[in-house]
């Protein structure tokens, strides 16, 4: 049997922002439901990264994949996360389509923060900042601004010539250090590979929003202060709160029951921001769901526009 295969650029072609923000939605009501079959993310280790399968059903999206990722920290020449996605049909278990899915990760993962910013953030927030300048700084600076409508977007990271150069690629976006994008900024994204924090508590408004997607086994992007004081959301407390490789790093020894979930923000089961000074800050680990979700999404745009993907 011949399988169709959508490359990167026809997966990106075939990527709707706000169709995939409702899409990662809609998932993530359905993980908070109970509703999703979500096994918890396994790795197999290198000396220089990871190679991890993240399987996931989503009835309700009637989305049925998988997704086998690298996660390669120190890529210059090429993306840190790399990706391959399998979607099957849940009714007989046939293999529909494989896709490129290193777009898709780094698409869905600034969906859902531009998700969490709708959510958590002030109806007034008019600065974004995202510090970092890899792939998901330039996804975030894509997704962010279809949540708020920004009047400013400073971009900030370790390496001011990629800052500038990032910023080139953003409309109306500017370069700035670190700490003065984050001083300025009513939302900040922290996208980077850092075990270090990259920003601090004081440096924070009142009522700012923060969203960081770093992954790391060692270390944090994100000060001790900020993940103290803050309302954490993330995407699921089983995946955020697991052991590595599933959870994130920064989460562990919490009580997850202080956690709220982006799904049960969304159908009201628990409360989100509750005063105009209160620090939030969305956790993303990335989970299948997701990915599953955005792989659906693709399979129908694709046959809505006549290509011929069918086995």
């Amino acid at each position: 049997m011949s399988v169709p295969f959508l490359g990167r650029a026809e997966v990106e072609a075939l990527l709707e922002p706000d169709a995939l923000i409702e899409a990662v939605a809609a998932a993530l009501v359905e993980v908070s439901a109970g509703r999703v079959s979500l096994p918890p993310r396994v790795a197999a280790f290198t000396e220089a990264g990871l190679l991890a399968a993240m399987p996931a059903h989503v009835q309700a999206l009637d989305a049925l994949a998988a997704k086998l990722v690298t996660v390669f920290p120190q890529n210059r020449d090429r993306p840190t996360h790399q990706a391959i996605i399998a979607l099957f049909d849940p009714r007989n278990g046939s293999l529909l389509l494989l896709l490129d899915g290193t777009a898709i990760t780094a698409q869905r993962t600034a969906a859902a923060s531009a998700l969490a910013a709708r959510l958590l953030a002030r109806d007034d927030a008019q600065v974004l900042a995202i510090v970092g300048t890899g792939v998901q700084a330039l996804s975030h600076a894509r997704y962010l601004p279809r949540a708020r409508k920004f009047q400013e977007i400073l971009v900030a990271g370790r390496d001011k010539a990629k800052a500038e150069r990032l910023a080139a690629q953003v409309p109306g976006a500017r370069a700035a250090a670190i700490e003065d994008a984050v001083r300025a900024a009513d939302v900040i994204c922290a996208v980077t590979d850092a075990d270090q924090p990259v920003l601090r508590r004081e440096w924070l408004r009142p009522g700012a929003h923060l969203g960081s997607v770093g992954f790391s086994k060692e270390g944090s992007e994100l000060d001790e202060a900020s993940l103290a004081q803050a309302l954490i959301a993330v995407e699921s407390r089983a995946a955020a709160f697991a052991p590595h490789p599933a959870g994130a790093w920064e989460l562990r020894g919490r009580d997850p029951a202080a956690a709220v979930e982006l799904g049960e923000l969304l159908c009201g089961a628990r409360a989100g921001r509750t005063s105009r000074e209160q620090l939030t800050l969305y956790k993303s680990v990335g989970i299948a769901a997701e990915d599953a979700a955005a792989a659906a999404l693709v399979f129908v745009r694709a046959k809505e526009r006549g290509l011929t993907i069918d086995p």
